[in-house]
């Protein structure tokens, strides 16, 4: 089956609207997938529309603390939850806090970019680095968006300043509150491998870790098989995703091809949902 549980929209670091994201899983004839946008249901909440024959449930990715990159999928809650649409907005405000920091910072090495440029750019206030990136090499500053980010906006870079995260055990409660489970995303990013990384996913099992995203784009077939054996070993869901970006990560395309036992009890978990929310 054609899957894809980890995508982004204009919301927060994609190219396609949420509804022209629903479009598109259509056209690839998807049959599951969740809009999983970086730190805000923003997306989420936009989508008008479900096509017959596809089935949606409701996502988000939250920033984790962690020394290299931790991010936390959550599936299956209630986008109308309080405690988790303040605890995005909060999330959401601090970022719009540190871009116009950026902004100051690009100023004192001659780069002219002001908060509309930026907003016309993402096309809503939710401003990240890929859209800083696009206009830098719209303005000459940069000869590609990989160029911006290599140059000025990766971690380290003159440019970069770090967003605020939650603490792990907190997203994982902010999750489970609204009625959905918690998923570490693309295992791989942690930097972590053998036994140093089933430590970190033995702690997050304690906090109530529920899944692990086996299934991602650029995972290698070494790496799907070590983290088959961790959700085995931790009884947790796997899960599936491209981290699908639009042309701002033109080389990750849309959907995943899996047979129906590779995530059997996630799409058990995402059937009960609708069946939940359809009576």
């Amino acid at each position: 089956m054609l899957v894809d549980f980890h995508t982004h929209t204009t919301a927060s670091d994609g190219t396609f609207t949420p509804q022209q994201l629903v479009d598109e899983m259509q056209k690839k004839t998807i049959e599951y997938f969740s809009i999983t946008d970086h730190d805000t249901i923003d997306g989420v909440k936009a989508i008008k529309h479900i096509p017959h024959g596809v089935q949606f449930i409701t996502g988000v990715e939250i920033s984790a603390e962690f020394p290299k990159t931790l991010h936390i999928l959550g599936y299956g809650f209630d986008p109308d939850n309080q405690e988790l649409n303040d605890s995005l907005d909060e999330l959401q405000a601090f970022r719009k806090n540190r871009n116009a920091q950026m902004i100051e910072k690009m100023k004192e090495i001659g780069f002219e970019i002001t908060m509309d440029e930026l907003i016309r750019e993402a096309g809503s206030d939710l401003v990240g680095r890929p859209h800083f990136a696009n206009l830098f090499l719209n303005k000459g500053y940069c000869k590609s968006y990989q160029e911006a980010f290599d140059k000025y906006l990766k971690k380290g870079a003159p440019l970069y300043m770090n967003k605020k995260r939650l603490a792990p055990d907190k997203a994982i409660e902010l999750i489970h509150k609204a009625g959905g489970i918690a998923v570490m995303a693309h295992p791989y990013q942690t930097k972590l491998e053998g036994e140093a990384l089933k430590g970190l996913v033995e702690q997050l099992v304690s906090c109530g870790l529920d899944g692990i995203e086996v299934y991602y784009s650029q995972h290698t077939l070494e790496q799907v098989d070590d983290y088959q054996k961790i959700a085995l070993k931790y009884n947790l869901m796997a899960t599936a995703g491209s981290d699908f970006h639009g042309s701002n990560k033109p080389d990750i395309p849309l959907g995943m091809y899996l047979s129906d036992t590779d995530i059997a009890e996630f799409i058990s978990f995402v059937q009960e949902k609708a069946r939940d929310e359809h009576g």
